[in-house]
């Protein structure tokens, strides 16, 4: 997680609930400190000072314990009174006595609290009450003597106050009496449940008790507002289940009936918690229940036509659940003449964008660049760069890679990736049987990116149905089912990938790093692992594969694993007695995923689901990345340009983008900071991505209503403000001290990617934004091709870079950070990994299998502590400004004065590069032009060295006899030095050159 902020200053909100409560102009300060006295308080007149005075306080906390919390009265002149006691405490009122040695105003802070933690993950712990009052004082004063504490001066209450607007609470907030629940009850002595209806400027933020709000209006009643032709309306209907548990929530609509007979369709209301629309574009029903005791809002919406004649219409939503008696609200919608624009959609605080949820934009199978279409020429299917061949059963029996090993173009002769085909192997007694089918794979399209088939079959005594899809990106995906018509016995149900030697190069995953393809290698499951497949392969031809079954749910990742981890496949894991092994077995590399002994009854259905792709996903264009020069901080474009940067990241807790993952609350800033950026000829991106959600969001309350489907369960905890307005049970994220933002994790796979994709699509339309940076996403594939493709439709070079921290370790659950985004891949443009990546003590193999991309069709940049210049060179990789570590300038200009955009990059892992070392610890890069090459050399050699270099003159267009090999001094990176060809060339360790050969 970056993290470059920008302060933000806090302003200070007085806030009062009734006329009798508002605050006058007082000698206190209006600027408290937080972390010292809490959030929230009170203020009171001393007309003269006294011994003792008495304060009430009619605060209606929502927190449940306030006797448990402490008090602390600060005086006119800022100290704090110790001379207090604690007369009577309850959610509703706070009654106190403590000593006024002045007249004047004193404060009553009443939630303070003391911050431990990290600053960014920081844990608020709310203070105990002590007692501090002298004991001859609580004698004097009668403060403990009921009688005597009646008769004495009344402080005036002035009013209440909270650090800032955002912090204080809403009249949502403030919560109904004992006695004026009662009088609610007994309106309605036998009813189970009560319904209050609600505008969406009062969004329900207590699902344990309600709040005065309601119990001064009652239950029931007409749901009255007013919205324009064409705009979305959100509202509200709590249900309160007061006297048991309901089950089996249900909504449905009337019609709106409005002027001159004109109909609003009932089919233009929905219900967002009772279901809609999930990411990943399929229909889908929620089972809602209410426990006793809880508020539930059922967030609506009413889509209102533009057609639709202004007037009064009027209908009914009416609720249903099991067991108890049907609920009616009437509705009553005042529709204006104006047309709305964009639905309301410009204002978040209208949501109106709550519509979004059920978004299907960009939901289809049309094509991303550079993919091509799908082609099927019977068992054969073809891809960019790639071709899977089927067999009987439905698995692959070939793979062909037509990748160049420079990854900039095609070879004359593929690479194949199989040794033989792939099989399911199911064993029994009578041996092993694979699975196969009577019949050819009937190849359905359903799309220009998208094939899929189906296959029945056998497997040994099981029946087998497989379906599989193959899309554009080279994404296989497998469901199988293995069903038993009898009683069976089985030692192992296993899946084998035979490789071709030459294309098992190099491995990673499964509890290892990006390293050579092991000999011989044996893994077992484990949930505290966020591992559950691995890529083998070579630069230009690779395969990529996950088992999983019907079971799988996408884990949390980036500090919050163990809360959503793994979750065991059953099929392959069966009780621990799966697992995978590689083994090179003469001249193929076999990959064997097993599953071990276990018995079946009859009817009994196994998944064995499998998820592969087959990489490289593209080519990499070095000229491009040559030519896009990143400035990762918001800054005066001016400046930035001038240092040679023309693409600029904007983080979040930025003065145009302030709140994480919310970048909607600034765009007029955004707007006019993207139009300069274009004005010079630069771009700007931004953070955005859905792993956390801001408190800022308008939505987050209607998202809390629905359970865990957006925000994930939790332990709660965390930044004051998510302990005071959220209800506990959810994930403390990301935290930015300088602007108070808070955020909650998001559940991972959920509607909110839907409306990721539409808020994307509008900062694209009206910001003018050129793409995103991503910092560590939570979402898959389904989503990341939507973002593509709503980039795509509206920007004319969108640009997306994803970065990660090393996620291979303990708290991440050992996963490769590559191997947990590869999925991403096709659809990025360039990586940066990342924070806590090792640039100083990892080989050449984990640099190009881990940091680089290459092998997947990407390039990339460095980070940590600056990364390492000399070997980043043979990646084309430097790091980034204006990150500390490290400055890319002085390479920027050598790049510009020898032309690199003009350049081929012959990386060393291509087997003729015309410059080598012969050294496997001194490797070599050439980036080649007409007449001249620059030559990249970096060591892993623990100690100094020399190498010569073994050129292709003619592969080089250079004639060695009139050469010139000169190191052009680069600050911070090397002195000028002169050789010839064959010349032993000094290397230090860990360091090397960068030369131009002429």
């Amino acid at each position: 997680m970056d993290k470059r902020f920008v302060p933000c200053m806090l302003a200070l909100a007085t806030l009062s609930f009734t006329a009798s409560l508002r605050a006058e102009t007082q000698p206190v300060p209006l600027r408290w400190n937080a972390d010292r006295f809490g959030n929230h308080r009170y203020t009171v007149q001393v007309d003269k000072p006294a011994a003792a005075v008495r304060a009430t306080l009619p605060w209606r906390r929502r927190d449940a314990h306030p006797d448990q919390v402490a008090i602390i009265v600060v005086g006119p002149d800022g100290q704090i009174v110790s001379n207090m006691a604690r007369v009577h405490i309850d959610q509703a009122t706070g009654e106190l006595v403590f000593e006024a040695k002045q007249a004047g105003v004193y404060a009553i802070y009443y939630q303070p609290y003391v911050t431990s933690g990290r600053a960014n993950y920081p844990m608020v712990t709310y203070l105990a009450p002590r007692d501090t009052a002298d004991a001859a004082w609580l004698r004097s004063s009668g403060a403990n003597d009921p009688a005597h504490e009646a008769k004495l001066p009344q402080a005036k209450l002035l009013g209440y106050q909270a650090v800032d607007d955002f912090d204080a609470y809403t009249d949502m907030e403030r919560t109904a009496t004992p006695q004026e629940i009662k009088a609610v009850l007994a309106v309605h002595p036998d009813a189970p449940w009560l319904l209050f209806p609600e505008t969406r400027e009062h969004p329900v933020r207590m699902f344990d008790q309600i709040p005065e709000r309601w119990a001064q209006r009652g239950a029931g009643g007409t749901f009255a507002d007013n919205a324009l032709r064409d705009e979305y309306l959100s509202f509200q209907v709590g249900a309160w289940a007061v006297r048991q548990a309901v089950h089996n929530v249900q909504v449905s609509f009337t019609d709106l009936q409005g002027p001159d007979g004109s109909v609003i369709a009932a089919s233009a209301l929905t219900c967002f918690n009772l279901g809609g629309t999930d990411y990943t574009g399929q229909p889908f029903v929620t089972h809602l229940d209410i426990p006793q005791g809880r508020v539930q809002p059922l967030w609506m919406g009413l889509d209102i036509p533009a057609t639709a004649k202004p007037g009064m219409y009027r209908g009914n939503v009416t609720l249903r659940a099991d067991g108890v008696p049907a609920q009616t609200i009437p509705l009553a919608i005042t529709v204006g003449s104006a047309e709305a624009v964009a639905h309301g959609d410009d204002d978040p605080f209208k949501l109106t964008r709550l519509r979004w949820l059920n978004s299907t934009l960009a939901q289809d199978n049309n094509l991303v660049k550079p993919f091509t279409a799908v082609t099927v020429q019977g068992e054969k299917l073809g891809i960019l760069g790639r071709d899977i061949t089927l067999s009987h059963g439905g698995l692959p029996a070939q793979i062909d890679s037509h990748f160049d090993e420079r990854m900039t173009g095609f070879a004359k002769t593929p690479l194949s990736l199989l040794a033989a085909p792939m099989q399911l192997l199911v064993e029994d007694a009578g041996g092993a049987h694979a699975l196969t089918s009577s019949t050819e794979p009937n190849v359905q399209i359903d799309g220009p990116a998208k094939v899929h088939w189906q296959t029945a079959g056998t497997a040994g005594p099981l029946q087998s149905t497989v379906e599989a899809s193959l899309e554009a990106d080279g994404t296989l995906t497998y469901s199988i089912a293995l069903t038993a018509t009898q009683p069976v016995s089985l030692s192992d149900i296993r899946l084998q990938i035979p490789l071709r030697d030459n294309a098992a190069q190099y491995e990673l995953g499964l509890g290892r790093t990006g390293d050579h393809a092991p000999a011989d290698f044996s893994w077992r499951w484990n949930v505290q692992n966020n591992q559950d497949g691995a890529w083998i392969g070579a630069v230009n031809g690779g395969l990529e594969f996950h088992l999983r079954d019907e079971h799988y749910r996408r884990p949390l990742n980036t500090n919050f694993y163990h809360d959503q981890p793994l979750v065991m496949p059953t099929s392959w894991d069966n009780d621990g007695h799966g697992g995978v092994t590689f083994k090179h077995d003469g001249t193929r590399y076999l990959v064997t995923a097993f599953s071990g002994p276990r018995t079946m009854t009859t009817g009994q259905t196994l998944h064995y689901d499998i998820v592969m792709r087959v990489t490289p996903f593209k080519t990499i264009h070095p000229a491009e990345h040559f030519a896009e020069r990143y400035f990762h901080a918001y800054g005066d474009l001016d400046t930035i340009k001038a240092q040679g940067a023309n693409v600029v990241n904007i983080h979040h807790a930025t003065p145009i983008n302030p709140w994480i993952n919310y970048p909607f609350l600034e765009p007029a800033k955004m707007r006019a900071y993207v139009d300069a950026a274009h004005q010079r000829g630069m771009e700007v991106k931004i953070y955005d991505t859905i792993r956390e959600l801001s408190d800022r969001a308008p939505e987050l309350p209607a998202l809390e209503s629905l359970g865990h489907e957006i925000i994930s369960a939790g332990p709660g905890g965390g930044f004051s403000w998510l302990q005071e307005h959220l209800d506990g049970d959810y994930i403390a994220a990301w935290h930015v001290p300088e602007n108070r933002d808070a955020a909650v994790i998001d559940a991972g796979q959920s509607r909110w990617h839907n409306y990721y994709i539409e808020g994307l699509d509008w900062l694209a339309r009206n910001i003018g934004i050129d793409g995103l940076y991503l910092d560590d996403v939570a979402y898959d594939r389904t989503t990341m091709k939507r973002v593509r493709k709503v980039l795509d439709a509206h920007r004319p070079h969108p640009l997306i870079d994803l970065h990660s921290a090393n996620q291979y370790n303990p708290r991440d659950g050992y996963i490769n950070s590559t191997l947990l985004y590869m999925e991403l891949f096709p659809y990025i443009d360039r990586l940066w990994f990342g924070e806590e990546f090792d640039y100083q003590h990892t080989s050449p193999a984990y640099w190009l299998t881990e940091i680089s991309g290459i092998p997947y069709g990407l390039m990339g940049e460095m980070l940590q502590d600056g990364g390492n210049p000399w070997r980043g060179m043979l990646f084309g990789m430097t790091n980034r400004l204006p990150w500390t570590g490290g400055d890319p300038r002085e390479l920027w200009k050598l790049w510009d004065s020898f032309g690199i955009e003009q350049a081929d990059m012959i990386g060393w892992w291509v087997h003729d590069t015309p410059v080598q070392t012969h050294r496997d610890d001194v490797l070599a890069t050439s980036y080649v032009r007409q007449g001249k090459t620059m030559i990249a050399l970096a060591s892993w050699a623990p100690g100094n060295t020399s190498v010569t270099l073994h050129i292709d003159w003619k592969a080089l267009g250079i004639k060695r006899d009139s050469a010139t090999l000169v190191a052009p001094a680069i600050p911070g990176f090397q002195p000028a030095a002169t050789f010839k060809p064959g010349d032993a060339i000094p290397v230090e360790p860990g360091k090397g050159w960068l030369m131009i050969l002429q």
